[in-house]
This record gives structure tokens, sequence and C-alpha cells, in this order.
């Protein structure tokens, strides 16, 4: 397991890392994803005792890395953006080399040397000069190296950078694997290697932590709930039928569409799920629905969402927490947030320019005109 608890980082006034704290327990494997100069680099360096943090703590199965760090690097494998290999070395001499380094009891080098090379697929490569691999093959004599000594925790830090779409498929397969026996924290920019690999994610910018969730829960939060349709019928008739839905807060229209076919988006009152309601309807008005579905929010939008603001995205709002946490915080700032959401994707139309009469508009209608004078 792996505890941070309050870690800063000060470069003169300069805070590369501010008041950041999480947990990755054991047997997960945990995204950690920011912008560039977010203070991803960093906060691994500190983790894995690189870099001494100005303050706050690391704990590495509940041991402080300031107090014992000879202990902790023990339980750690770190694949730094650039692995330090070294050129002119064979792929098995250099995994020796790394086995001295880590301590590895000489009468069992020779076992897991062979077996880490199985693992990692660079068997074919073992007698190889490094200089005269892939890149694909040099991070995984990387991974390897990290691997050696049988850490419980794996830190890598862009495995995949610089791999063909080909070399990516394998390294996220290796990582996969090594998931089976690693607790591992892993930073990368390739959000499909994040979300085919990762049980959580955990996102940073400016230093600060702005969202920690699983992939699912993360996309779900920053969906903009809209519902597209492209129907086949008269405009007329169509716009009549989603008249009688209940819940539409917002419509926009397609701007290109087949003749005799009418493309919209439907936008719900707290993100009321409207498809049932919408199928009968139309159904009735026998206007046949040709295509329905949600629009699906990626988590490459969601990052990028929660990280064009700043570290106080959305004025100022708390971090993105795991769902099930502070459920009573929540409560109360999902009602707003999901107004700014929606108000800030579509602009509300008027009555007139969509044809539908949402409930607040059919609400205002309903006032006796003496009610009206009065408000």
């Amino acid at each position: 397991m792996i505890e941070v608890k309050n870690l800063v980082k000060l470069y003169g006034n300069h805070a590369a890392v501010d008041s950041l704290s999480f947990t990755v327990e054991t047997g997960k494997v945990v995204g950690f994803l920011g912008p560039n100069g977010a203070g991803k680099s960093t906060t691994m360096n500190m983790i894995t005792g690189y870099i001494a943090p100005t303050s706050g703590t690391v704990l590495i199965d509940g041991v402080d890395m300031e107090e014992e760090p000879e202990k902790v690097r023990k339980n750690i494998g770190y694949l730094p953006e650039n692995p330090p290999l070294y050129p002119d070395m064979r792929v098995r001499e250099y995994l020796y080399f790394v086995a001295e380094l880590k301590k590895v009891a000489r009468n069992k080098r020779d076992v897991m040397v062979n077996e880490i090379m199985n693992r990692t697929k660079i068997v074919d490569v073992s007698e190889r000069l490094i200089r005269h691999l892939s890149k694909g093959y040099k991070q995984r004599v990387g991974v390897a190296g990290a691997m050696m000594g049988y850490p419980e925790i794996l830190i890598l830090d862009e495995p995949t950078v610089g791999l063909d779409p080909n070399q990516i498929i394998q390294m996220r397969e290796l990582i996969r694997d090594l998931s089976e026996s690693h607790t591992i924290l892993l930073s990368s920019h390739i959000m499909q290697e994040i979300s085919a690999v990762c049980d959580e994610i955990i996102i940073i910018n400016e230093g600060k932590m702005i969202a920690c969730d699983t992939p699912d829960n993360l996309t779900m939060h920053m969906a903009s709930n809209g519902l597209h349709l492209v129907i086949k019928g008269d405009v007329a008739v169509i716009k009549g039928a989603l008249r009688t839905v209940s819940g539409i807060k917002n419509v926009v229209y397609d701007e290109q569409m087949e003749e005799g076919t009418l493309g919209l988006t439907l936008y719900s009152i707290d993100k009321k799920d409207l498809r049932e309601d919408v199928f009968f309807a139309l159904a009735k008005a026998e206007c046949p629905i040709l295509e329905m579905h949600r629009q699906e929010t990626t988590l490459e939008e969601a990052f990028i969402a929660l990280t064009k603001g700043g570290s106080r995205q959305f004025g100022g709002r708390k971090p993105v927490k795991k769902q099930g946490e502070a459920a009573e915080d929540n409560a109360a700032e999902d009602n707003t947030t999901a107004e700014t959401e929606d108000n800030t994707a579509v602009e509300p139309e008027t009555q007139e320019e969509t044809g539908i009469v949402t409930d607040s508009e059919q609400a205002e209608s309903q006032k006796d005109p003496e009610e009206k004078e009065e408000a």
C-alpha cells in the first residue's frame, strides 16, 4: 500500500506539489494523470525516495520513507520515463547488474533473472546489446529492471512513451499481467491505456489532486446527460409528440439532416432518463426513431474538463471524490454541478426556437394573470 499525506515540494516560491494526499490500496492498478507540469514526476520521485519532500509523509506498507529509506526502497520497483539503461551492456548482463545493486542473494539471481525475462518476454534478446534494441524492447528491459528483487510495488512513469501502436498493446498486456502480483502506480498520457488497465484514476493539476475515482465513475460524473435522436417524420408532428414528454430541459437541433428526418439532442432535468418516455411518445405519433443514444463522455473529455481551469475549476469546487465518499456533501453539490454543467454545455433555447414547452415554462404558463402581475 502507498500512502501519501500532505506532500509538498517547493522550488523557491513555486509549489510543484501542494498538500497532495492519496492512497493506493494493495493489489490495485492506479492511473496517475495530469497535464505537463502538474507535478506527476515530482510526486513519483518523492514516493520512490529520489528526492526529498519539503514537507509531508510517504508511507509504503506503513513504513515511513524518510525514517527507513533503505527498507522502503527494497519494496519499490521504479521505471522512470527514460529508463537508466546502459547501452553497451547486454540485456542479461544488465539485469544481473541490477540484481546486484538491489542486493539480491547470489544463489537466487539466476532463477530471478530468468523468470523476470520470461514474464517480460525479453528472453529472445537476452544476449543482445541494449543499444541495438527497439524502443519497445528497451521499455521491457526497464520494466524487468524495476521488477528485480520482486518488489510488491511498481511505479511506472510513462511506460508507453514513444512506442508504436503494436508495442503499446504489448506493454498494456504486460502491465495487466503484472497487476496480478503487484500494486501499480501508472503515469501515462494515453487515456485508452489508463482506462484499459487501471482500477482507479488520480488526476492532479498545479500540484493538487482534483479527482480520484474509477474510470467509469469519472466519465459518468462529467457526462452531459444528452440524448441524441434521429427521427423520421414531419417536424411539426415530432415536436408535438415531444411536448408530451415531461422532464425535458433543453433541445438542440442538428444543423444538417437528410430530407424527411430530424436530428436533435434532448437534455433532461436532474439527468432523468428520458429514453422510455421519448420512445412511446414518438411511437404513438407514428414517427420512427432511426437512431437514439446517450452522449457518452470519454475519459479524455473528462480529463480536459477537469484540468482546463487549473486546480480551482468550476469556480473552486472541491476535488471529485470516489462515489460513496462524502455522500451528504455531494448531494448538496450535485444540483448546482448539474445545472452549471448543463448550462455550460448548451445555451438554453427559447420555446419559440425549440417548439417544445419545457416543464418550467409549462408551470409559468399555467399561472393566473393576477399571479403573474404579482410576480
